[in-house]
């Protein structure tokens, strides 16, 4: 059986760049899920105490570290879960994040969400994410 991810975005959907309406895998790989991934660095520190834009920029890199980890990158996103405090900027925190995700052809099907707030108050958003390694 041949191994893929395939994205499917049918015309009665709305198309747009950053993200992807449905995804499937089909045949054998491993499918990776990653634990909600916020503004903390290898140190323990949180970054950009405050700052919707550096925590977004760290949790990113985490993400990165995570996919790594387990041999792909970014473009073996399949879905992403994005939950963001209340009265954060949004906008600016998806422009920090096309940083890493703008160069997939094949973007991750993404849910944002906005929450009165995260397990720590200094956390400003919080993202957990699935990937698809097919076996080659």
């Amino acid at each position: 059986m041949e191994n893929k991810i395939e994205h499917i975005n049918p015309n009665e959907l709305i198309k747009n760049p950053a993200f992807s309406q449905i995804i499937t895998t089909e045949g054998n790989g491993k499918t990776i899920y990653i634990g909600g991934q916020n503004a903390v660095n290898g140190n323990g520190e949180i970054v950009g105490k405050n700052d919707v834009l550096q925590q977004t920029e760290q949790v990113m890199k985490n993400l990165e570290i995570a996919l790594k980890s387990c041999g792909v990158n970014f473009e073996s996103l399949v879905k992403l879960n994005i939950h963001i405090v209340q009265g954060q900027n949004a906008y600016g925190a998806f422009q920090v994040s096309q940083k890493f995700l703008g160069q997939n052809p094949n973007p991750p099907i993404i849910t944002v969400l906005y929450v009165a707030g995260l397990i720590n108050p200094e956390f400003l958003l919080e993202i957990d994410a699935i990937a698809f390694k097919p076996e080659k």
